[in-house]
């Protein structure tokens, strides 16, 4: 479908507004760019129109993964020698919150994370990125065995009653629901490991255990969920936009997940 004319930041910030995101807010956010169209300035202009509904009292949280900083062991698209393992393990230079780029989370995620003023949190595999009035609180706790975990970026949305805007894609890119995860009483769990580069420039090799990461079920409990209400659904540009309050979010999820053991554990 061809467009009337370039999407501009405010054109933009209007849609946002429209759709319900508002100054002062807490918003974690999930996007397809391609999926908004043309405009001017590109994504640049799309970070900026989300600041500008925002205003200086919000606060913008994005991921800023790194899922190639695992444990070569489990890689299959494509695998490497296993000869290859311990080479990888001892030599990547190790995960740094101002040097590791964020990979296949989209191109605003890693222009939030260049931004003037942003905080990253310092997850070697799940790390977020802020910006705003609570860019630390959101990024300034993140241990490694609560990747998406009370104690994580998603945790600190949850406690500051934030939002999800679901941006040209859907829920299953929606890691709120992880959090959901972890609450189960029984939550299968996984073990994991990464390169962390130390205080002192050194990497070393870091392991843990934490809630085994699956989104098989999420499209199924976000369409369950939004047969509720709680989302509000609208065009963002030429995008499809989903926003919705978080914590309604997780606790529903964490009920759906605890009455279906037989999807997630």
């Amino acid at each position: 479908m061809t467009q009337d004319q370039p999407h501009t930041a405010a054109s933009l910030a209007d849609d946002l507004r429209s759709l319900g995101l508002a100054a002062g807010d807490t918003v974690l956010v999930h996007t397809s760019v391609r999926a908004i169209g043309f405009v001017a300035g590109g994504v640049q202009a799309v970070v900026q129109a989300l600041l500008d509904v925002l205003g200086r009292k919000g606060t913008l949280v994005v991921p800023t993964h790194t899922p190639s900083n695992t444990d070569p062991v489990d890689w299959s698209k494509p695998p490497v020698p296993a000869d290859w393992w311990p080479i990888i393990r001892a030599q990547s230079p190790g995960f740094d919150p101002l040097r590791t780029p964020s990979q296949w989370v989209g191109i605003l995620p890693e222009t939030v994370r260049c931004w003037p003023g942003a905080r990253r949190s310092e997850h070697p595999q799940v790390s977020f990125a802020a910006l705003g009035a609570r860019a630390t609180a959101m990024t300034d706790d993140h241990p490694l065995d609560e990747p998406f975990g009370e104690r994580s970026p998603v945790g600190a949305v949850y406690r500051s009653y934030g939002k999800v805007l679901l941006l040209g894609c859907g829920h299953h890119r929606n890691s709120s629901l992880h959090l959901a995860e972890s609450r189960q009483e029984l939550a299968p769990m996984a073990d994991y490991g990464s390169s962390v580069r130390g205080r002192d420039g050194t990497a070393y090799w870091a392991t843990w255990v934490a809630a085994d990461q699956d989104v098989s079920d999420f499209d199924e409990i976000g369409a369950a969920f939004e047969a509720t209400g709680a989302v509000t659904v609208g065009t963002v540009g030429e995008a499809e936009a989903r926003l919705m309050p978080q914590r309604e979010l997780v606790d529903f999820a964490t009920g759906w997940m605890g009455s279906r053991p037989g999807k997630t554990l």
